[in-house]
Order: C-alpha cells, then sequence, then structure tokens
C-alpha cells in the first residue's frame, strides 16, 4: 500500500504532476558542465570495451570499480598527472597504447572544411551528356584520319563507322531532350564525308557514292555541290567515263570564278576524260581553254597528243610554240644562291618543275618532229628552232643528241655520226656525251681505233664521265688488256658508284682473268642494284658452276628459268647438271621443254633419241632422229640413227628399206653397207653377195686414200663419220657462252648502254636496251657429235621362220668384227 496514491481532495493540485520528478543521477541538463563526464567522453573509457572470446595472459582483469560499480572490466587507469589519464602499463610495454591522440596532423586545416554529411553526385544535364558526345565523335573522326595518312585504311574505316553510329545516337538525344534545334550541322557533315573518304580509300565505290548522294541532297550543307567533284573521281575509277564527266559539269557550275584554280583542275580532268572516251576535239577545247587562263607544262603536252591523234600539223606547231610560252622562274644568277639552301623543300618542288617542264618540252618536240614537215630531219630543225627561239635553248642541245638517236633507229648511221660530230667544237658537257655516243656507235661497228679515239675527247672533255671509262674499258678488253680494262672499269666506279655498265664489265674482266671470288662480288653487288635480271643471274649461275659449287649453280639457274622460261639454252644447261648428277627423269624434261622452244638444237636432238634408245623405246626415238635428218639432210649420221631405231625395235624390212635408201644416197659408206651385208644375211636374201663386194670395194677405196692422205707431209688423218660425240662435226647450237658479254656504256639520254659480244665465240643471254628493256639475241652454233653406244649390246638372232633349213654359214661380219665403232653411240 506504500505505492499506492490516492487521488488528493483539492482539485486544483495538477493531475499530472510527479511525472517529470526523478533522481538527479539521471539528469543530462548539468552533463555538459560535468568535467568527469566530459573528460570519459573525450577518452576511450567511455567507450563500452569489446571483450575477446578468449581473453589472453596479458590482459589484466580490472581490481578497482568505477564509481560506484564493481565489475569485471578491464583495469582502469591508476593515476592521473594533469588531468591526463596515465595509460595502461601492460599494455605499452607491449607496444600498443589505449589512449587516442589528440592531435591530427592537419596543416591545412582541412578537417574544419569537410562536409558534415555525404553529399549525393549529381546527374549529369542533358547538355553536358551531348556535349561530351560531341567531343568523342571529334576524336574518332581524328583518328581516322590519322590512321588513313599511315596507311591503316581498315582501321580509318572502322573509326569512321563508329563515328557515324555515335553522331545517329546523338541526334537521338537531342531528340528525347527536345534540343534538336541546337544540333551541330558541321559535325554531321564532318563525320558523313569522313565516312565516304573512308569508303573510297578502301574500293567500296557504291558504299562512297550513297554516302555523297545523302551529302549532296540534304540542301542544309553549304557548298556540298562541290563533293561532286569526287563521285566524278570515283566513276572515272569504275570505266564509267559518262557519268564521271557530268558530274565534273555539275561540280563546275557550283564553283564561282573566283576559284580559278579548282575550275582549272576540273577542266583538266573533263579534258582526260574526253581523252580516254576517243573525243579528241572535245579534249582540245578543255586544254586551250586552260592554256588560256593558266599556261601548265602538262597541260600543254596534252594539247599537243590531242593534235598529234587528230593530224593537224598546223595546232601542233601553234601548241608547241603555245609550251614553249609557259613561263619558268629560272633566274641563273639566284640559282647560286640556292646552291646553299639545295636541299630544302621549296627547292626540290622547283626542281621538279624545271624537271617537268624539260620533260614536256622534249617529249613533245620528240612526237611531232617526224609528222609536222615532209622529212623527219626537217621536222627536228624545226623543233630544234623553236626551242633556241624560246627561253629554254639549253634543251636545243639535247634535242639535237635526240635526233642522232632517232637517226640509229632508223638504221641511218651515217647521218647520226654527222649529226653527233657537229657537237666537237661546243661546250664541254655536250662535246661530252656526243663523243660518248660517237665512241659507242665505233665500238659496236668493230672500229676499236676510233672507238678509243672518241673515247678519250669524252674522258679530256668531262673528267668525270664515268661511261666514256666504260667505252675505254671495252676497247682495251676487245685488245686483251685486262689489267688496263680493269683499271678504267674501277675509275668509272669512283666516278658514278652506280654504273652498272662499268660493275658488270668488271665483273667479266675477274672472270676471264680466274678471279671467281672477285667476280662473284661484283655480280652479287650488281644483283643488288638491278633486281633480277637475266644475264647477271646467269653469270652468278655460271661462276658457282665454275667454282664447283652445284647447288648454288642450281639455285640460280633455276631463278633465271623463273624470268625466262622459254630460253632454250638455259633449259639445255639445267637438263645437263641433271644429267651429270644421274637424275635422268629430270634431265629429260628439261631437256624436252628446251627442244619445245627451239627443235633445230642437234646437240638436245641428240640427248633425247639417246635417252629412249637407253630407256629401250626406240620407236620414239625415230621422230628426234628424223628431224634432225631433214634439217641436215646431208649428214649420214642421222639415217644411220633412224635405220639403227629401226632394227632395235624388231622392223627389219624397215630397217633393211632404210638402208637402201641410204646406201643410195651414200654408196661409199662402209657402215651402211655392213648393215646391209648383215641384214641380209639373216634374212636370207640373195642381195648379201652383191653387197658384201660392194663393202670390199669401199674398204679398198678407204685404205687408198688413208695411204695416200699418210704420204703427204702435214697431213691428218680423219675418222670415220660416225664417231664419238667429241669427235663429230654435226653442227648445233652451243650452251651459254662460259665468258659472257659485256655492256658498252653510251650516253643515257641518248645512245642507251647495250651488251657487246667481246670475241666471236662468246655468246650471250641478251643485251640490255634503253631502261629496264630486255632483247633476246640468237645463240650460235657448235659442232656436236650425236653418236651414241648401244647399252643392251648386239641383238639376238632373229628366229628362223621358213621351211626348208638352210645349211649353216658362217657370219663373217659378227659383232666381234664390226667393232663398237660401227654401232650407234
Amino acid at each position: 500500500m506504500e505505492n499506492v496514491r490516492l487521488a488528493p481532495s483539492d482539485s486544483d493540485e495538477d493531475l499530472y504532476s510527479g511525472y517529470n520528478e526523478y533522481p538527479s543521477a539521471f539528469s543530462t541538463k548539468d552533463l555538459e558542465q560535468d568535467e568527469v563526464f566530459q573528460e570519459a567522453v573525450r577518452t576511450s573509457y567511455g567507450k563500452r570495451p569489446v571483450l575477446p572470446s578468449k581473453p589472453g595472459t596479458a590482459m589484466r582483469l580490472g581490481t578497482s570499480n568505477i564509481h560506484d560499480g564493481t565489475g569485471t572490466a578491464f583495469r582502469p587507469v591508476t593515476g592521473t598527472q594533469d588531468g591526463l589519464n596515465r595509460p595502461m602499463t601492460a599494455v605499452r610495454g607491449a607496444g600498443y597504447t589505449s589512449q587516442r591522440p589528440t592531435t591530427v596532423f592537419d596543416p591545412l586545416n582541412q578537417a574544419s572544411k569537410l562536409p558534415t554529411q555525404l553529399e549525393s553526385k549529381k546527374e549529369e544535364l542533358p547538355e553536358e551528356k551531348i556535349k561530351k558526345l560531341e567531343r568523342r565523335i571529334m576524336e574518332l573522326i581524328e583518328e581516322a584520319c590519322v590512321a588513313n595518312s599511315h596507311g591503316d585504311h581498315r582501321s580509318a574505316l572502322d573509326k569512321a563507322k563508329e563515328a557515324s553510329s555515335k553522331e545517329r545516337s546523338l541526334i537521338r538525344m537531342q531528340e528525347q531532350a527536345g534540343l534538336s534545334e541546337t544540333h551541330n550541322l558541321d559535325l554531321t557533315f564532318s563525320v558523313l564525308f569522313n565516312l565516304a573518304n573512308q569508303y573510297a580509300v578502301n574500293e567500296m565505290y557504291s558504299e562512297a557514292l550513297n554516302t555523297y548522294q545523302v551529302i549532296t541532297k540534304n540542301r542544309m550543307f553549304n557548298n556540298a555541290n562541290r563533293l561532286k567533284i569526287n563521285m566524278g573521281n570515283i566513276y572515272f575509277k569504275l570505266g564509267q567515263y559518262p557519268k564521271a564527266v557530268k558530274m565534273y559539269r555539275m561540280a563546275l557550275d557550283q564553283v564561282p570564278n573566283t576559284h580559278r584554280e579548282l575550275r582549272i583542275k576540273i577542266m583538266h580532268n573533263i579534258g582526260i576524260l574526253f581523252v580516254k572516251m576517243g573525243q579528241f576535239s572535245d579534249a582540245c577545247s578543255s586544254f586551250e581553254y586552260i592554256m588560256q587562263e593558266k599556261p601548265e607544262f602538262t597541260t600543254g603536252l596534252h594539247l599537243i597528243l590531242c593534235h598529234y591523234a587528230l593530224g593537224d600539223k598546223e595546232k601542233m606547231k601553234r601548241s608547241f610554240q603555245m609550251l614553249l610560252e609557259v613561263p619558268l622562274n629560272d633566274d641563273p644568277r639566284s640559282n647560286l644562291l640556292l646552291e646553299v639552301i639545295k636541299n630544302d623543300s621549296l627547292c626540290k618542288i622547283e626542281r621538279q618543275m624545271r624537271e617537268e617542264a624539260e620533260r614536256s618540252i622534249l617529249t613533245a618536240a620528240k612526237l611531232i618532229s617526224p609528222v609536222i614537215e615532209d622529212s623527219f630531219s626537217s621536222g627536228y630543225d624545226w623543233c630544234v628552232d623553236a626551242i633556241k627561239a624560246s627561253v629554254y635553248a639549253s634543251l636545243a642541245n639535247d634535242l639535237e643528241i635526240n635526233k642522232a638517236v632517232m637517226y640509229l633507229k632508223q638504221k641511218d648511221i651515217s647521218h647520226a655520226i654527222d649529226t653527233l660530230k657537229s657537237f666537237e667544237k661546243k661546250e664541254t658537257k655536250v662535246a661530252s656525251t656526243a663523243a660518248t655516243n660517237l665512241a659507242f656507235i665505233y665500238f659496236l661497228q668493230g672500229e676499236i681505233e676510233k672507238a678509243e679515239k672518241y673515247a678519250e675527247q669524252a674522258r679530256e672533255a668531262d673528267a668525270y664521265n664515268s661511261a666514256a671509262f666504260v667505252n675505254l674499258g671495252n676497247c682495251c678488253m676487245v685488245k686483251g688488256d685486262l689489267e688496263k680494262a680493269k683499271e678504267l672499269f674501277i675509275c668509272a666506279l669512283e666516278n658514278d658508284a652506280s654504273c652498272v655498265e662499268a660493275l658488270y664489265n668488271l665483273g667479266l674482266v675477274n672472270k676471264q682473268k680466274g678471279l671467281y671470288d672477285e667476280a662473284l662480288e661484283c655480280f652479287h653487288k650488281l644483283q643488288s642494284i638491278v633486281k633480277h635480271h637475266p644475264e647477271v643471274l646467269f653469270q652468278l649461275a655460271h661462276l658457282y658452276e665454275l667454282v664447283g659449287d652445284v647447288d648454288q649453280a642450281t639455285e640460280w639457274y633455276l631463278q633465271l628459268i623463273g624470268l625466262v622460261p622459254s630460253d632454250p639454252n638455259v633449259l639445255q644447261k639445267m637438263g645437263e647438271m641433271f644429267d651429270n648428277e644421274g637424275d635422268k627423269q629430270q634431265a629429260y624434261q628439261y631437256h624436252f621443254d628446251s627442244y619445245r622452244y627451239f627443235p633445230s638444237n642437234f646437240e638436245v636432238i641428240d640427248w633425247l633419241g639417246s635417252y629412249f634408245i637407253e630407256m629401250q623405246v626406240a620407236e620414239k626415238a625415230i621422230g628426234y632422229f628424223e628431224r634432225a635428218s631433214l634439217m641436215h639432210p646431208g649428214e649420214v649420221k642421222w639415217k644411220l640413227m633412224i635405220a639403227s631405231c629401226h632394227r632395235r625395235s624388231g622392223n627389219y624390212h624397215q630397217a633393211l628399206n632404210t638402208y637402201k635408201e641410204i646406201h643410195k644416197a651414200f654408196p661409199e659408206n662402209i657402215e651402211c653397207l655392213k648393215f646391209l651385208v648383215r641384214i641380209c644375211s639373216d634374212l636370207g636374201l640373195e642381195e648379201a653377195t652383191e653387197y658384201a663386194q660392194a663393202l670390199k670395194k669401199a674398204e679398198k677405196a678407204k685404205e687408198v686414200r688413208e695411204r695416200i692422205g699418210s704420204s703427204r707431209p702435214g697431213s691428218r688423218h680423219s675418222g670415220s663419220a660416225l664417231s664419238s660425240r667429241g669427235g663429230s662435226a654435226v653442227m648445233g647450237t652451243s650452251p651459254i657462252s662460259d665468258v659472257g658479254s659485256s655492256f658498252s656504256a653510251g650516253h643515257r639520254g641518248g645512245i642507251s648502254p647495250g651488251s657487246r659480244s667481246l670475241h666471236g665465240s662468246d655468246i650471250k643471254l641478251g643485251k640490255i636496251i634503253g631502261d629496264g628493256d630486255f632483247e633476246f639475241t640468237p645463240t650460235s652454233q657448235k659442232d656436236i657429235d650425236v653418236g651414241y653406244a648401244d647399252p643392251l649390246g648386239p641383238l639376238a638372232e632373229r628366229p628362223r621362220t621358213s621351211a626348208g633349213q638352210k645349211p649353216p654359214q658362217e657370219d663373217e661380219f659378227g659383232d666381234e668384227e664390226l667393232g663398237d665403232d660401227l654401232l650407234p653411240v
């Protein structure tokens, strides 16, 4: 009942009084002024410790209480100094402390600036997303352009496609945000234009045309119709010339007159298209317009070509004069100052322009000279006079030298020599060029003394003329002075390290002197300069064959066959090498290929016939021997080989008829008579006695001739016509010469360096004519013996088929009496 409270009787007493009465210990009003509480809050002791599951030995349980409470908490501090608690000594000894540092290293006082609460990340606005996407699109366009400039066209196309897809995403984003009016049209134009260019570079022409049409049909793009030029270029590549002309003309209508350079370029493209379509009159109109607006060398040359195609002589002359009137900024005094910066980019451009001018003028003069006048000479004279009257007078000498070259092409040697001799008293460089060409002409004619004389004049006029040293070296080489020739070729290389004629002839000199290693070095250098030239490959192969390296020689010969697969001598050489190695199958293949390209080679015919006889298919060899007999009907050897093949194949009657035909053509041939006697005896014919008597007479006549020949002083004994291979006198084609050919250098702008055989026995694969042209020359013939030895020995006796048997009689012409020299070798 102590806890029961009765309602007071007084009505004025507060019914809710007493609810806020509680012990002062639970009051929180004075906590801010309570120093002990505030100290506990600031220290770690105000926090409830976290008890481990199993206290360690280093952790002592407290034995004292805090305020009124007793418990099992950790040991509290045992004392204070200046209001600070002393840390626990046991934990301090282990290197830990329970006191939190009162100060934090914060020199910039950034802790006070930190937000008290984490602010939520703001979402990007649509405008910011659009700008970010626009920047990414521009980066992709730039990356595509860079990749295209580096040649990575595939990667550039991928970048352009990615930029196009992102640009479409940008448009959708702007539409969703209601910002369609702020769309950047220049960005869309850049994306589409870049994509079309990348399609064109990757040869995806239909896609490129579609993209260009999208641009040109959009009227919001300014000057989009100028892209018709690009569409015209694509139609030109596709060969659709009428559509290309249409596009160029549409673009020309949109280009204002102020853009003069662009209009001229479009007109030039239209003129080229008219030339492609064969409309030379329309092309002339386009080129004439350009020559009136802004004369150019290339356009002037094209105009002359069109008039040449139309055959209008007067207009050709007028166009040539217009070409000579094209200005060229060429001040001789300023050239001295420009020597210091001659490798500057502007100087290189100027040099290219000068070279283009010279090429255009000389090409036009060479083209129209034979047709503008009644004769070739008068046409050249008109062009030379026109050039001399212009600012390009220095080109007149080059044109006159070219006139001499044209005389040479027309086989008019005398006029060519007269033209070149007219330069003897002119300036040094021109005189040296003319003398070099004269030396070359005389060298080709075999007049070595005159060739050496003009070569000396060329060297005296220009000490750095490498062609003059080459001609002098060739003259010394023909005379047999190999040491002096070698020195001259080395001097030519010192003046011009790229003189291939000197390097080739130096290799030939070393080869003739037996210096195979030095010769190989020369030809290897030449191979690195002029890649895969047939003559160089042959010399390398032959040199390796001479030093005994068959594998290397075979490899170079195979490379040579890859360049000239129809050369019969190289194929024959490969067949001989495989034959020496014992590979009959490969040898037959190469000999047969050689026979296909040159069926008149007796040596190859001999090898093929012998191969089939060795393979025991003599009937296949008959065709080859019959061809040889047709080509050389006066040689009895081939007819004997045909008869022998018939005999080996078992066709005795055909063999007998063949021997009879041989006997009629060559009645004194002893070998034919011996075989006739034997076959007639085997077949039991009465003609055997007649042929035996004729054989005895022929043998007696031979003995008489030999006796008379041996009685003469200095006479030589001649063997039979059917001797071994080495002794035969049958003419055939020789393999490629061991010495090869030499180059004789002429002026590179006039008479081109050619090749010349230095001795009558030298054979050459071909000769270099002009810049890179290769011409083959026929090979010579040599004595070939096509005899062969029968590998199977004498044939077995044919069995008797008649009913009656004749009495056995001794065969006085048995194999042991005939000897091996009477059988085909």
